[in-house]
């Protein structure tokens, strides 16, 4: 099995005052693959304020931190200056990168915030980007149906699924971390590979973050049998959604994953426990009444210590710990004496020795 794979591409219809020069190619990015025939609507441009999910087509003004984006068949696609993308309007939030939300008012130019095709408005960035500005784009038009209506990507091909709970029967293994970059894919994968030595089918979703689809196809490397995300039901990120949009986005997914009749399902939640959306997840009854265990990510024992207490505090208790700080065998000596917890190596997970703690 394999992750979902994009819908064939349908005919595009763009509308004549928006035809490109002769050899021109639209770059269509991953988050607008599932989008078909549509026509560019110019005359909105500087009326219609656009919302997370909403496809425009947009020119390459200068390259900055991004030189490609993930085209719609997965693809790395070189961009430069002059090309044309098809994007979709998003939110991100990403510690190590960008701060960007979707435009409350009109601009003149506008920055690619992730390589899946999410658009908007960097706010800030991390130092380690200080000499490196995003990608600046020109608004060309919206995407419109035939209805003249703008097109969006969240539920565009799939439709809603209200949350209801249900798993299909499988267990759900969450993974979280202390914040971007803690080791949070890493450990679910790991964790994939150990539970398929036992022989169960075992499923992957990564819950929420912004579209791109490195870390599902790392995981699906490392042994899992289907991987999944929020992308694949039409959201270019998922920052800044609210709690219910997220559970429908979950039961959605789940829906998916029943026909495959995963034993578990490995799912991680991106960036932190104080980031917002994992933040009011974990504070969730009806989202944690879904979870069968709970392993922690971490850089240092410190954060170790104190995610472990946070979480302590709002009910729940790690199966396991790992992440970066296993990289040191002096931290993993540390949080062992001290949490109460036992820190597991990547290569222990893999290992599929302590598959127990997740049984």
């Amino acid at each position: 099995m394999n992750q979902l794979p994009a819908e064939q591409n349908e005919v595009q219809v763009i509308s004549p005052v928006a035809k490109p020069p002769m050899g021109w190619k639209l770059k269509r990015t991953l988050i607008t693959r599932h989008v078909g025939s549509y026509h560019i609507n110019e005359a909105i441009n500087t009326t219609y304020l656009p919302k997370a999910g909403d496809v425009a087509m947009f020119e390459i003004i200068e390259c900055g931190k991004h030189w490609s984006v993930q085209g719609h068949e997965n693809r790395n696609v070189a961009i430069f200056p002059g090309d044309r993308i098809l994007a979709a309007f998003a939110d991100r939030y990403a510690t190590s990168q960008f701060e960007g939300y979707v435009p409350d008012t009109f601009y003149d130019i506008y920055h690619i915030l992730g390589a899946g095709g999410a658009v908007g408005i960097v706010r800030s960035k991390n130092d380690t980007l200080k000499d490196v500005e995003p990608t600046t784009l020109k608004l060309i038009g919206y995407a419109t149906n035939a209805d003249g209506q703008v097109i969006n990507t969240k539920f565009y091909h799939t439709g809603r699924k209200s949350f209801r709970g249900d798993t299909g029967g499988a267990k759900v293994i969450l993974s979280v971390g202390a914040t971007m970059d803690s080791g949070k894919t890493t450990t679910a994968a790991s964790l994939c590979r150990g539970l398929k030595i036992s022989g169960k089918t075992i499923a992957f979703i990564k819950l929420t973050g912004t579209c791109y689809t490195k870390d599902k196809d790392f995981v699906l490397d490392c042994g899992a049998d289907i991987t999944i995300d929020f992308s694949d039901v039409g959201f270019p990120s998922t920052f800044m959604c609210s709690l219910n949009d997220i559970l429908d986005v979950y039961q959605s997914l789940l829906d998916e994953l029943a026909r495959h009749k995963p034993d578990y399902i490995v799912m991680e939640i991106a960036d932190g426990l104080m980031q917002r959306e994992t933040a009011f997840l974990l504070r969730s009854n009806k989202f944690m009444s879904t979870i069968h265990k709970v392993v922690f990510s971490c850089g240092d024992s410190l954060s170790a210590f104190h995610g472990i207490e946070i979480l302590s505090g709002i009910g729940i208790t790690p199966a396991a710990v790992s992440g970066r700080f296993t990289m040191s065998p002096l931290l993993i000596q540390e949080v062992k004496d001290h949490s109460g917890i036992e820190p597991l190596h990547i290569d222990q997970l893999m290992s599929g020795q302590f598959n127990e703690l997740f049984f």
